[in-house]
């Protein structure tokens, strides 16, 4: 019996006009569909008028659910991987299945769609030659500090995932070690209150108390280091 494959789908990560013809067709044809949040993915397949079995496959079940898709995978079924939001694997569940379709050697296929950090850094005015992404910063204090002491001395330009409700600590956290450095929070990227804040981090962690929805933090290169 021949293994079944596992698609990489990238969905929306705001407006649901923002998925590729040939995403729609994966979607269309695939076998199951492990998703995120069941839910919220049945709202793209309803849009999309599409009807698939759905398998949840989160942060929480990652370990139980890839077994349960490795086998069916093996038994000949074609699956797509999807997140809430943009590109599985990027600071969503998917890296797991992933990794075990690669031992068990079944077929992975990327379908390449929205990615938030992307869309960001290209509309930020920062340098977009060399960058490094970091995801969300840790809450433990000294995993925290080594990555604020990696934004610190590096020389390519920093993009970083934060949520509304840290995003003032965060950022005070960022102002003790940018100096004259230039940051731009993206927000809400795609949707209807999208918004680039190309500011001084004073005026950044002031506006702060009021910002909400989906944040990114481009941050621009240390150019004093070689």
């Amino acid at each position: 019996m021949n293994k079944g494959i596992l698609y990489v789908v990238a969905t929306p990560i705001g407006n649901l006009d923002d998925i590729t013809l040939r995403a729609i067709k994966i979607l269309k044809e695939v076998d199951l569909i492990a998703a995120e949040d069941t839910r919220h993915t049945l709202k793209l397949l309803n849009h999309l008028d599409i009807s698939k079995p759905l398998i949840s496959y989160h942060r929480h079940n990652e370990e139980v659910k890839s077994d349960i898709l490795i086998e069916k995978l093996k038994e000949g079924q074609n699956i797509a991987l999807v997140s809430d939001a943009g590109t599985p694997g990027i600071c969503d569940p998917g890296e797991e299945v992933i990794k075990k379709c690669i031992e068990e050697e079944i077929n992975v296929v990327p379908i390449p769609g929205a990615c938030a950090m992307i869309n960001s850094l290209i509309c930020s005015g920062l340098n977009t030659k060399e960058f490094t992404f970091l995801g969300f910063l840790p809450l433990n204090k000294k995993l925290r500090k080594n990555k604020l002491e990696e934004i610190k001395n590096s020389n390519k330009t920093i993009i970083i995932y934060e949520a509304p409700h840290k995003l003032e600590t965060t950022l005070k956290d960022l102002k003790e070690i940018l100096n004259n450095r230039k940051i731009v929070l993206a927000r809400e990227i795609t949707k209807i209150h999208e918004e680039f804040v190309r500011e001084n981090i004073d005026d950044l962690i002031e506006k702060s108390k009021n910002i909400k929805g989906e944040i990114v933090l481009i941050i621009e290169e240390n150019d004093n280091i070689s």
